[in-house]
């Protein structure tokens, strides 16, 4: 197949509160980025409700499009295909975006390109980073992800560890809940603790035997709920700051102790970190010391491409659509699309 110059991508973005379109042109160029996002509606009900979600994204998805176009000056004969998160993430949510990007496509005749979001999330960092390639190891982390991943190649992803019961996102979500901040919880969170001492109250580390690189953050969300707990019955005052900093301490080293130890044990010297944890101030700090310590190169995405968004999903469909993936008009959303077969035992 004859390749053009320059490819331009439509990639839409609905798989969960924040509908999104963006046209990327050879994968790393973001020529426009709309996000619609829904925070403030969900706010009222302390977390995402997945009906409200998906009558939000039927409303906002066409305007969505028309203003990622406009701002690239681009019209839809000018794009070579349209990409589209179709798994995993809210069903309802995602039959949205995939059913826009089908009825495009089919008016159009523009091939068209599935992605698995957490692999958008991954590609996140192709767009800031130009000197970034394959192979290396990334820290998917966010509300529904924990993923530890060895990036083989563009596209070819090997899970090495995930988390057993919470995300470091949804943990963050909870806790946040517990000392009354109110959601979002991770940059509640994150703001608190600049005003704590992480060092305050010792909550556990949690580490699993059976697999070296699996996360589980049910056990201190449950420590930091059992303490706040304990403080009431005996009456005394709780300092939400050092609640949040030391929780979100706890988090970090763990975070930080499985994702380096893979990047050596896997004998690479590149890591990066994506999803919406990643835009953590003191989670970005500490990679930052602990790889320079190490002497591993560190990348991470801006915060706004660490949240959910189109462009990196326009990353990750450049790939894919070099690589020759097409997907017919019988492609369906995937709540719980696995990234990278079988996880390694």
């Amino acid at each position: 197949m004859e390749k053009k110059e320059d490819i331009r991508i439509l990639a839409i973005e609905s798989s969960c509160d924040e509908t999104a379109a963006a046209v990327v042109k050879n994968g790393r160029e973001v020529l426009s980025n709309v996000i619609y996002s829904q925070i403030d509606l969900h706010t009222l009900y302390g977390g995402v409700v997945p009906e409200i979600a998906s009558r939000k994204h039927i409303e906002k998805i066409n305007q969505v499009i028309e203003q990622a176009l406009k701002e690239a000056g681009v019209t839809l004969r000018d794009l070579d295909a349209v990409a589209v998160t179709y798994g995993p993430g809210l069903v309802g949510a995602l039959l949205v975006g995939v059913s826009a990007a089908k009825a495009i496509c089919f008016a159009t005749g523009l091939p068209l390109v599935g992605v698995h979001h957490i692999e958008g999330h991954i590609s996140a960092n192709y767009i800031e980073n130009p000197q970034l390639e394959p192979p290396f190891v990334c820290l998917v982390a966010s509300g529904g992800h924990s993923h530890l991943t060895v990036v083989r190649d563009y596209g070819e992803y090997e899970v090495i560890g995930r988390t057993r019961d919470d995300a470091a996102g949804e943990a963050f979500d909870k806790v946040a809940r517990a000392i009354g901040l109110g959601y979002p919880g991770g940059p509640k969170i994150d703001r608190l603790s600049r005003e704590g001492n992480p060092d305050a109250i010792a909550f556990p580390r949690p580490h699993l035997g059976e697999n070296e690189y699996d996360f589980s953050f049910s056990g201190l969300k449950s420590a930091v709920l059992n303490y706040l707990n304990a403080c009431q019955m005996k009456g005394i005052e709780v300092n939400p700051a050092d609640v949040a900093a030391s929780f979100q301490k706890a988090v970090i080293d763990v975070l930080v102790e499985h994702s380096v130890h893979a990047v050596k044990a896997f004998g690479y010297d590149t890591f990066a970190i994506a999803g919406g944890v990643a835009a953590n101030s003191a989670l970005r700090s500490a990679f930052e010391k602990r790889c320079g310590e190490e002497g591993i190169r560190f990348y991470h995405p801006s915060p706004l491409l660490c949240t959910d968004n189109a462009a990196m999903i326009g990353a990750a469909g450049y790939y894919e659509y070099q690589k020759g993936v097409r997907h017919g008009y019988d492609l369906n959303a995937v709540p719980n699309l696995p990234l990278g077969g079988v996880p390694r035992k």
